[in-house]
């Protein structure tokens, strides 16, 4: 099972969902006072796109520092 891939993917769909929800809450915002779970609703997408691109932004030094690791250097 290949996890970069999955969490790559999650990551671009995420980031759709997001980007969905943002303008979502800027449309309701623009019709009156748009109920709490609106206004809210971009957190969970956003939450996790922190912690996938985390992942993918850690990977490569963790790779290297096990490459090194396993080679003695």
């Amino acid at each position: 099972m290949d996890w970069n891939k999955y969490i790559r993917q999650s990551h671009r769909w995420l980031s759709m969902a997001f980007t969905a929800t943002v303008i979502a809450n800027f449309v309701a915002m623009g019709l009156g006072e748009p109920p709490s779970w609106v206004v809210y609703s971009p957190l969970l997408p956003l939450f996790l796109l922190l912690f996938t691109g985390l992942y993918m932004f850690v990977l490569p030094y963790a790779t290297q520092w096990r490459g090194a690791r396993r080679t003695g250097g």
